[in-house]
């Protein structure tokens, strides 16, 4: 592509030869079935197109290999994190350099004191990855946010520019605006971010905190007018984790209250889709709903999906709406069915990601929440589009749907040879990182169906194919070998994957060894 792009400017006959060499790449690599190319488009929409997902994919942040506790980074993988840090946080890479050499000095004492049964000293909380380069030296006694002044002012104009970029995305890819939208709500998150995803929440519904100014804590919350308002008034569900639910119940409050005073609104239909509910309902009912007090997660999916034979998506799909038992709201939880009817309903889904060093094939957390939610949709019979909010960059958001966001994970890291071989660094771990990614990677396929059998033969040549790898996930962590061997063998058998090689089977036989004495 670069090649080209200089072709067009002193070579256009050159341009014009390297110009389907590029598309035959893409659709021998099955980029092309990825990015939706077309045999009818343009070459000039078609590299368009390529050169987007490719820039997206290079913008990603991947780790070389894992942190090692009390160890600090050296050589070039110290500068980069060094730049890295000094960017996001807008400071000098001297003085990013300084915090990070600090850390494991940090790290290393903090952990004798602690285990000494002696005073480690305190620090807050958060991702250095989002600028917060006050919770460097690591090795503190973290401590939390105070959740009163949930969300802070930063986080609520952030929320309104999340807003305004997933319904700016929904009108862009279906014509109009959504009017019931399903989001989660993770405590670790909003405790990260001080409540972006909360404040997106609202802002969705036009509504904004509202703040005690010598204190900052959130006292209520004001409803934008009718003239101030960039979108319609989204009817809008969240879904909260166990953690948001025992750590934020005064958010759980506020947003019980300004949703049912939104509702209460004397506006046109086509204004207000809160009120517009109330009307056509003859009431308006619970939008706060998660797993009853003492529970946690979305019920067990991806342990379900990877040791029970004969799951189905349905049978996933069922669990997810089982285990938002709850209603939640100002006045306590009660038991409630009325998420079924929520999730039938919606038109759209966003879950949100705040730290630039995950991915959603990076274990299975992602892939219990959005996987999960695909998967009752589809139970249901409903058909919302499926958002994935990249908040990492709060300068930057981008919502993609969740089939590109899987994608981009896939090529950029779960597949990439250079990942790859970071990971190989740290033996057993590494092994056991690989396999999280191929695992994750065959719950989407399951849940949401947005893995293709091409990715499938892309992840399957990085990892079991190459004969590198295969030796050493079987040498260095066998368990994490049968994963694998066992994630490409149900995608197999569910029709997900049909493989180009006629060695596979002999490929996965070899994974499954047990390691001998």
């Amino acid at each position: 592509l670069d090649e080209y792009s200089q072709a067009q400017t002193l070579d256009r006959r050159r341009a014009a030869l390297i110009a389907p060499v590029i598309i035959e790449k893409a659709q021998a690599s099955g980029l092309a079935q990825e990015i939706g190319l077309r045999p009818e488009m343009n070459e000039g929409e078609a590299l368009r197109l390529i050169d987007a997902r490719l820039c997206d994919i290079k913008e990603m942040r991947i780790g070389d290999g894992l942190h090692v506790f009390c160890r600090g980074e050296t050589g070039a993988a110290a500068a980069t994190n060094a730049q890295f840090l000094a960017e996001a946080a807008g400071t000098t890479v001297a003085a990013a350099e300084v915090l990070i050499r600090r850390s494991a000095a940090g790290e290393r004492s903090g952990l004798l004191a602690a285990l000494d049964g002696r005073f480690v000293p305190p620090g807050p909380a958060g991702a250095p990855s989002r600028g917060r380069l006050d919770v460097l030296p690591t090795g503190r006694n973290l401590h939390a946010i105070d959740p009163r002044a949930v969300p802070s002012p930063t986080a609520a104009e952030i929320g309104r520019r999340a807003a305004l970029e997933v319904m700016r995305r929904h009108a862009q890819d279906h014509g109009d605006w959504p009017r019931a939208i399903v989001i989660d709500l993770w405590g670790s998150a909003t405790m990260r971010t001080g409540g972006d995803d909360l404040a997106e929440a609202l802002a969705l519904m036009g509504v904004r905190p509202a703040w005690e100014r010598a204190t900052g804590r959130v006292i209520g919350f004001e409803i934008l007018p009718e003239a101030r308002l960039e979108f319609p008034r989204v009817d809008v569900t969240i879904r909260i984790s166990g953690l948001f639910r025992d750590v934020f119940p005064a958010q759980i409050a506020l947003f019980d209250r300004a949703a049912a005073a939104v509702a209460a609104l004397d506006e046109p239909d086509e204004v207000n889709f809160l009120a517009a509910s109330r009307r056509a309902n003859g009431a308006f009912g619970p939008r706060i709903f998660g797993a009853a007090l003492g529970q946690h997660g979305t019920g067990d999916l991806s342990r379900r999906l990877l040791t029970e034979d004969g799951v189905t998506r349905a049978d996933l799909g069922e669990a997810y709406l089982a285990s938002a038992s709850h209603a939640f709201s100002a006045d306590g939880a009660t038991p409630s069915e009325d998420f079924r009817a929520r999730v039938a309903a919606s038109e759209a889904y966003v879950h949100g990601q705040d730290l630039a060093d995950t991915d959603i094939l990076a274990g299975n957390a992602f892939l219990d929440y959005e996987g999960g939610f695909a998967a009752a949709a589809a139970h249901l019979g409903a058909e919302p589009a499926l958002y994935h909010l990249d908040g990492t960059r709060p300068d930057r958001l981008v919502v993609r749907q969740l089939k590109d966001e899987v994608a981009r994970a896939l090529r950029g890291r779960a597949a990439n040879p250079r990942w790859i071989e970071g990971q190989m660094r740290h033996g057993h771990r590494g092994a056991a990182e690989i396999a999280e990614g191929v695992e994750a990677a065959f719950g989407f396929a399951v849940t949401a169906d947005v893995v293709s059998s091409r990715q499938f033969d892309l992840l399957f040549d990085a990892t079991a194919g190459d004969d590198h790898v295969r030796s050493f996930l079987v040498s260095a962590n066998p368990l994490a070998a049968q994963a694998i061997a066992r994630a490409f063998e149900r995608a197999a058998e569910r029709g997900l994957w049909v493989s180009r090689r006629n060695s596979t089977a002999t490929i996965l036989a070899e994974l499954r060894q047990e390691r001998t004495p």
